[in-house]
């Protein structure tokens, strides 16, 4: 499972580098994943996430619980 998001399934996506020439080269968008761990309250311990920066502001805005159950 690499470079995808755990919790917003986001991947790589594939698109085109054109130059003012309007060459074109593929190209992969890669999508900004960063490790996290997060604190779980209700088991005491913490877990170890790799995420993207969309799914880290929805679980700073409604936390991890509700993220883990709704995905």
């Amino acid at each position: 499972m690499a470079r995808i998001c755990q919790i917003t399934g986001k991947a790589p996506m594939v698109g085109n580098n054109v130059s003012h020439a309007n060459n074109k080269t593929k190209r992969r968008f890669l999508p900004n994943l960063q490790s996290r761990r997060f604190w779980i309250e209700e088991e005491n311990r913490w877990i170890r996430l790799k995420v993207s920066a969309k799914a880290i502001r929805t679980i700073d805005k409604n936390g991890i619980k509700s993220v883990l159950i709704n995905s």
